[in-house]
């Protein structure tokens, strides 16, 4: 395992560039492992399949001066500060490690077990303490590579997270808490000393290093920095990718599925849908525009859209999901 060195960057989007650019073109073949640390200023960072402006509380992010920056992973909007240190692990997809989010989580659940603090996975990406959410993960897999990214809260501004964000009641309900301000926590509130967060990397690094004097690295260099800040401005600067088109659209379903919730958006015109969108916190290996654009001409009847949908397998897309009742829930 390699360890990158962000330099010390804190702009969101020169930090999900470093991430992509890594996935894309470090040598992941014979067992390779990268590991990637960064911090960025007051940010939310957004699933890929969410409707941005859902997500958000926009006069809150506007006056706060809040970065709004979509991820290449599935999963939720999470809120990142100064006080909430990311990490990303990127290595070849061997066909089981996708959904496996303890894998990749359990390194940090042990580092914080070494500082005394009770962690402990929960649900199918979060790690807890004591019921009290303090990292949520996505993975993002294209190629034969993949990475599985978290947040830990160490002393995040949990008053921004709870008013920056907006969940839906749903979310809410089906993880049986009343609210979010009541769901979240940081690390160093169960410290006896407080870290900062370059001491709790530190203390991270040194974990999953063995305790190495001279740790494994990777430098990035001046070539590498400019395909960086080239991606950044063409995928992470732009405002189609973080906000996206969202036509006005006459019906929506959505569901809490066992992978997450789906919200399918579409207009029907004389019984034919139309246009399609889908949104939501699922995680898939495949694109999702493959099924909005099945669905798209589609008679509005549910043997048009089992027809519509038999050639595709929607685990691939959604993560657990059953065929009829995602049809179901569409009629």
């Amino acid at each position: 395992m390699k360890f990158i060195n962000n330099e010390g960057i804190t702009n969101p989007r020169i930090n999900l560039a470093i991430e992509e650019y890594a996935l894309k073109t470090m040598d992941l073949e014979e067992d390779n492992i990268y590991l990637l640390f960064y911090v960025n200023e007051p940010s939310i960072i957004i699933g890929k399949n969410q409707n941005t402006i859902e997500e958000i509380n926009t006069d809150y992010v506007e006056k706060n001066n809040i970065h709004i920056v979509r991820r290449l992973s599935g999963g939720g909007a999470v809120y990142h500060d100064q006080g909430n240190l990311n990490f990303s692990f990127l290595t070849k997809d061997d066909g089981d490690s996708f959904h496996n989010f303890k894998k990749f989580a359990q390194p940090v659940i042990e580092a914080l077990h070494e500082l005394g603090v009770p962690a402990e996975m929960s649900g199918r990406n979060d790690i807890q303490i004591e019921g009290k959410k303090i990292s949520g993960n996505a993975q993002f897999a294209t190629k034969g590579r993949m990475f599985s990214h978290g947040t830990l809260m160490l002393d995040s501004e949990i008053e921004n997270v709870v008013s920056a964000l907006k969940v839906r009641d749903e979310k809410i309900k089906s993880k049986g808490i009343k609210s979010i301000r009541s769901r979240v926590g940081n690390i160093n509130d169960y410290l006896e000393n407080k870290l900062t967060v370059e001491e709790f990397k530190e203390v991270i690094l040194q974990h999953i290093f063995s305790g190495l004097d001279n740790i494994p690295s990777y430098k990035l260099t001046d070539e590498d920095w400019k395909e960086i800040h080239a991606i950044s401005e063409e995928r992470y600067g732009n405002w189609d990718w973080n906000y996206g088109r969202s036509p006005s659209f006459d019906v929506e379903k959505s569901h809490k599925f066992p992978s997450g919730l789906i919200d399918v958006r579409f207009n029907v015109k004389k019984g034919t849908i139309q246009e399609c969108r889908i949104f939501g916190d699922f995680f898939g290996t495949e694109d999702i525009n493959d099924i909005e654009n099945a669905l798209a001409g589609s008679k509005y009847s549910r043997e048009s859209l089992e027809e519509a949908l038999a050639d595709y397998d929607l685990t691939k897309y959604f993560g657990q999901v059953d065929r009829s009742e995602f049809i179901s829930m569409l009629l």
